[in-house]
């Protein structure tokens, strides 16, 4: 079987001309990356959202587990399994970004930003929708049935509040990791 193969032939090619620095064109240096933006993983903006994060289910995970009766609810329980894992999630990574800013480090490695993406959207979105369950059991034990006399709803109030609050914490994290994802 005759083939012909291709031989290659060096090409002489100019370099392109260099680009003088000029106060409306600053140079641009090969490998430059996107700043940290604040609320990354291993910034002070991210670490302040992780604290959030944590003081927010932490609270909301100790009021429902302090009522005797948030057992009969599986939204309820849904809310302390949620946020237990959300309160968890965001002292890790709290601890992550404090080593990171110590060190000096940058978060920004792929593998590491797939992980903070995937977690914080998981979290984030579990942490969501029990909220939103415990609010719908909230309301129905308050406001439909009348009965809060016999059941604690200030503090079912206060724990559903504090788990929006924590998602409201947890969603910018989520948003700026996945958009550092996206970028790539």
């Amino acid at each position: 079987m005759s083939v012909s193969h291709a031989t290659v032939h060096p090409v002489p090619v100019e370099a392109p001309p260099l680009q003088t620095e000029d106060a409306n064109h600053p140079p641009l240096a090969a490998g430059v990356r996107m700043k940290d933006t604040q609320g990354m993983p291993g910034t002070i903006g991210g670490l302040f959202l992780r604290f959030a994060q944590f003081i927010f289910a932490a609270v909301s995970l100790s009021v429902m587990a302090t009522t005797s009766d948030f057992p009969s609810v599986t939204a309820f329980c849904y809310l302390v399994a949620a946020a237990g894992l959300q309160s968890m999630w965001s002292l890790v990574l709290a601890i992550v970004d404090i080593y990171a800013l110590l060190v000096g480090r940058s978060l920004q490695n792929y593998r590491v930003v797939s992980l903070f993406a995937v977690g914080d959207g998981v979290t984030s979105t579990l942490t969501f929708a029990a909220a939103c369950a415990s609010a719908g059991i909230t309301v129905l034990i308050g406001n439909d049935l009348g009965s809060c006399g016999q059941n604690h709803c200030t503090e079912f109030e206060t724990s559903t509040a504090m788990a929006f609050l924590s998602w409201f914490a947890a969603l910018p994290s989520f948003l700026l990791n996945f958009w550092s994802l996206a970028s790539r």
